[in-house]
C-alpha cells in the first residue's frame, strides 16, 4: 500500500504531468479515484460505493480472497521463470486443457491479451508459411504494432495510419446494423461468403492466407453476436486456402456466456479453432494470458529453430492465481450465475426495448450484453450523445457502465461474474428513468411509461467516458439543466 494518500487533485495533477497524454481516463471531466474494491463493487477515496458493470478483468470479483491468498502464498515460496521445472505450470496447463476440445492441447503462457494475440499471429505465419491475415471490421485485438494492424477499431480512428497491405477486413457479422441483417434468409452464409471473396481476391494478387482472426463475440465492436454457423463456414474457406482460424477469447472466455465455458462454443460442437487466445479474466487482474493450439501448429513453430521464452509467462505465482480463478468459478458456480443472471438481465433489457423508442436492439449471451440506442428504429440513426448521457447520469448515481461500438451508442454490460439479479434490477431501473427523461426532452413518443420529473437536458455537446466528442440534439428542447453538471468541451486525440 502506498505510504501516503494524495488528495484527488494532486493525483490528477501528477497523472497529467507524468503519464502519457494518450492514456485516457474514464469520465475525464470528473474522474473517479478508486482506492479499493471487493466483489462487484469499487470504492473511491471518500468511501463511496460504485456498482461495477464493466470490469471483465475482475472476473470472479474484485480482490477475491481465494485468488489473493493463492498468489500471496506462492509468492512467499518461489517466483521464477518457466525454464525451471515447476508443478504449477503443468498442472495449470492441464486444468485449462480440460475445458477445451481435445485437439487444443499445447499452451504458451504470456502476460497480456496483446502478447497472446501477437504470438498467435507468429504461430500462424510459421505454420502456414503464408502472410495475409483476415480480420473483422470494428475488431480490437490489442495494442502492439502487429495487432493495431489487424484492429480496425483502432486504425479507423487514425487518419495518418498506413494500412498493412497483407491485412484484409471482412464485414462484422452484425445482424442488426451490418450488411446482412436478421431478415436475411441466411446471414451466416452471406457473411462467410464475404470472407471467401476476400480469399479469392488475395489469391488473384499472389497472396496467401495465413489466418482469420476474430473475437468470438465482438466487444469493442458493439457486443456483436455472430449468427450460428458463421465460424464453421469461415473456417472451411480459410482452411481450404491453407490458413488457420484464431479465436480471440480475451474478453469473453471463462464462462462469461453462461451456457458454455468458451464463447466460440456457442457456434456448436462441430466448430474448433486452431488457436485460442486468452487474457483479462484469466488472472482476475493479475497480468497473465495464454495461447492454446494444436500439436501440429506447436511443432511447426518449433521447427523454425527459434526458441520461445517469456520471462514472466507461466511463472509459479501466475499459475497459482490462474488455478485459484478456475477453482472459484467452479466452487461458486459463476458460469451458472452468468447464465441465470444474464437471462434475467436480458429479459429486463428487452422490456426496456418495448417501452423506450431510443432502444433499438438488445443482444448478448450470459453476462455479456449490449443495448444499442438509436434515434430512429427504421434508419438506425445512432443515438451517440444519448448513450453518453446515460453513462454520465449512471455515474452520478454510482453505477459504472460504458458505451462502445463504431458509433459509441451501445451500452455494454460485462460485469464481474458475481453480479447479481438485484444488481441487474437496480441498473435497469436507473436506465429506465434516464431514458424516460431523455425521450421526454427529445419529444419522442413513449409507450406505457410513468411520468418522471424531467430534470435535464440542455447540452450542445456531450462527451463520452473516453473523452470523445459527440453532438447532441438534447439542447433543442429547452429543458432545465438544474442538478446535472455540464460537460466541458474536450478535443478528441
Amino acid at each position: 500500500m502506498c505510504a501516503e494518500r494524495l488528495e484527488k487533485k494532486k493525483t490528477l495533477d501528477l497523472r497529467k504531468k507524468h503519464i502519457g497524454p494518450s492514456c485516457k481516463i474514464f469520465f475525464s471531466h470528473d474522474p473517479i479515484k478508486i482506492i479499493r474494491a471487493k466483489g462487484q463493487y469499487m470504492y473511491d477515496e471518500k468511501g463511496q460505493q460504485y456498482l461495477d458493470c464493466i470490469n471483465n478483468v475482475a472476473h470472479v470479483g474484485h480482490c477475491h480472497p481465494d485468488v489473493v491468498k493463492a498468489g500471496a502464498q506462492q509468492m512467499e515460496l518461489l517466483n521464477t521463470n518457466s525454464r525451471f521445472l515447476h508443478d504449477n505450470l503443468v498442472l495449470y496447463a492441464q486444468r485449462l486443457q480440460d475445458t477445451l476440445p481435445d485437439k487444443l492441447s499445447v499452451c504458451y503462457f504470456v502476460n497480456s491479451g496483446s502478447e497472446a494475440n501477437d504470438l498467435a499471429l507468429r504461430l500462424a505465419w510459421q505454420y502456414t508459411g503464408h502472410k495475409d491475415i483476415i480480420t473483422l471490421d470494428n475488431a480490437y485485438h490489442g495494442h502492439v504494432s502487429s495487432l493495431i494492424d489487424i484492429s480496425p477499431y483502432k486504425f479507423h480512428h487514425a487518419s495518418d495510419t498506413e494500412l498493412n497491405q497483407s491485412v484484409h477486413v471482412a464485414p462484422s457479422p452484425d445482424v442488426y446494423r451490418g450488411k446482412y441483417r436478421a431478415d436475411h434468409p441466411d446471414p451466416a452464409t452471406a457473411y462467410a461468403d464475404e470472407v471467401k471473396d476476400i480469399i479469392h481476391g488475395v489469391h488473384e494478387k499472389g497472396g496467401k492466407i495465413a489466418a482469420f482472426i476474430a473475437e468470438s463475440l465482438q466487444s469493442c465492436g458493439g457486443q456483436v453476436i455472430p449468427p450460428p454457423g458463421y465460424f464453421q463456414q469461415v473456417a472451411e474457406h480459410v482452411r481450404k486456402a491453407g490458413g488457420i482460424f484464431i479465436a480471440d477469447e480475451v474478453q469473453v472466455g471463462f464462462g462469461r456466456v453462461g451456457s458454455h465455458f468458451w464463447a466460440f462454443q456457442l457456434q456448436g460442437e462441430d466448430f474448433v479453432p486452431d488457436i485460442v487466445t486468452m487474457g483479462k479474466p484469466i488472472g482476475n487482474g493479475h497480468p497473465m494470458s495464454c495461447v492454446v493450439t494444436t500439436r501440429e501448429v506447436a511443432e511447426a513453430f518449433m521447427s523454425s529453430g527459434m526458441d520461445y521464452f517469456n520471462t514472466f509467462g507461466g511463472n509459479p505465482v501466475s499459475c497459482a492465481i490462474g488455478m485459484a480463478v478456475l477453482d472459484v468459478i467452479e466452487k461458486e458456480d459463476l458460469q451458472g450465475n452468468a447464465l441465470r443472471v444474464g437471462r434475467h438481465l436480458t429479459r429486463l433489457l428487452e422490456k426496456q426495448k418495448e417501452k423506450h423508442p431510443l432502444v433499438g436492439d438488445i443482444r448478448g449471451r450470459g453476462l455479456f450484453s449490449g443495448m444499442e440506442l438509436v434515434k430512429d428504429r427504421l434508419k438506425l440513426t445512432p443515438a451517440t450523445a444519448e448513450a453518453q448521457e446515460v453513462i454520465y447520469r449512471l455515474k452520478e448515481q454510482y453505477i459504472l457502465l460504458s458505451a462502445d461500438g463504431p458509433h459509441r451508442n451501445v451500452l455494454k454490460f460485462k460485469p464481474p461474474m458475481c453480479f447479481s439479479a438485484q444488481d441487474a434490477d437496480m441498473v435497469v431501473e436507473k436506465i429506465d428513468q434516464i431514458l424516460t427523461e431523455l425521450e421526454e426532452a427529445l419529444g419522442m413518443k413513449l409507450h406505457n411509461t410513468s411520468n418522471v420529473e424531467n430534470e435535464s437536458i440542455k447540452r450542445k455537446l456531450a462527451t463520452d467516458e473516453h473523452g470523445h466528442q459527440c453532438h447532441s440534439e438534447l439542447a433543442h428542447n429547452g429543458v432545465s439543466t438544474q442538478g446535472v453538471p455540464q460537460r466541458t468541451k474536450r478535443l478528441r486525440t
